[in-house]
C-alpha cells in the first residue's frame, strides 16, 4: 500500500489523479484511498473470480481492493490516456499479475460482456446508460460494488436491487452499496 501511495503522490504532481494532497496524506485521504477499498474486500465471495473497475483514474478503489483480494483477476477501465498510463505503471511497479488496463469508455467493453463477478465504481456519475453497461458486464449472480456518498436505500436502483448498504469507515459519509441486477 505504501508503494501505491508513493507512486500516486509522484504522479499526482504531474496529472490530476486525486484531489487529496499526498505529500503528507491526511487520515481522510488514507481512509478514502486505502481503508475503504481494503474493507470492501471482505465482501468478496470464494467463487468470485473477475472484477472490473469503472473509471479507475488514480487506482482507488481498484488497486488497494485487488491487493487485499489477490486471487481476483481485474480489468481497470479508464477513458483518459494519461490516467491509463499511470494505472499501467502502478500495476507494473506493484508486480500485479492478472490485472489489465483498458483505455476506453465502459460502453466500449464488448469483449468483456458477461465476465465480471464484481463491478466496482467510485466517483463516476451514474446514469441509465452507464448502469445498463455495468449490467452487461456481469455474470449471472454478479454484484456491483458502488462506493458513494449518495444515500442508497433498500429497493431498486436503475435495474439493480440493493443487497446491502455498508459503512466502511466509522464517522465517514461514504458507504458501499452492494447491488445485484434485477
Amino acid at each position: 500500500m505504501a508503494t501505491y501511495l508513493e507512486l500516486l503522490a509522484r504522479w499526482n504532481k504531474r496529472i490530476n489523479l486525486t484531489a487529496y494532497s499526498l505529500d503528507s496524506p491526511s487520515d481522510d485521504a488514507i481512509d478514502r484511498l486505502i481503508v475503504e477499498p481494503v474493507a470492501m474486500a471482505r465482501f468478496v465471495r470464494p467463487d468470485d473470480r473477475v472484477t472490473i473497475d469503472v473509471g479507475s483514474g488514480g487506482g482507488s478503489p481498484a488497486l488497494p481492493f485487488r491487493l487485499a483480494a489477490p486471487s481476483l483477476r481485474q480489468v481497470l477501465v479508464e477513458s483518459r490516456v494519461r490516467k491509463a498510463a499511470f494505472l499501467r505503471e502502478a500495476v507494473r511497479q506493484l508486480g500485479m499479475e492478472g490485472v489489465r488496463v483498458e483505455n476506453c469508455r465502459l460502453e466500449e467493453m464488448s469483449g468483456d460482456k458477461g465476465s465480471a463477478h464484481i463491478v466496482t465504481m467510485r466517483a463516476v456519475r451514474s446514469d441509465a446508460a452507464l448502469l445498463r453497461a455495468v449490467q452487461a458486464l456481469m455474470v449471472p449472480g454478479g454484484r456491483f460494488f458502488w462506493l458513494t456518498t449518495e444515500k442508497v436505500r433498500q429497493g431498486a436502483v436503475g435495474g439493480f436491487e440493493v443487497e446491502a448498504v455498508e459503512s466502511l469507515v466509522a464517522d465517514r459519509p461514504g458507504q458501499l452499496a452492494i447491488l445485484r441486477p434485477t
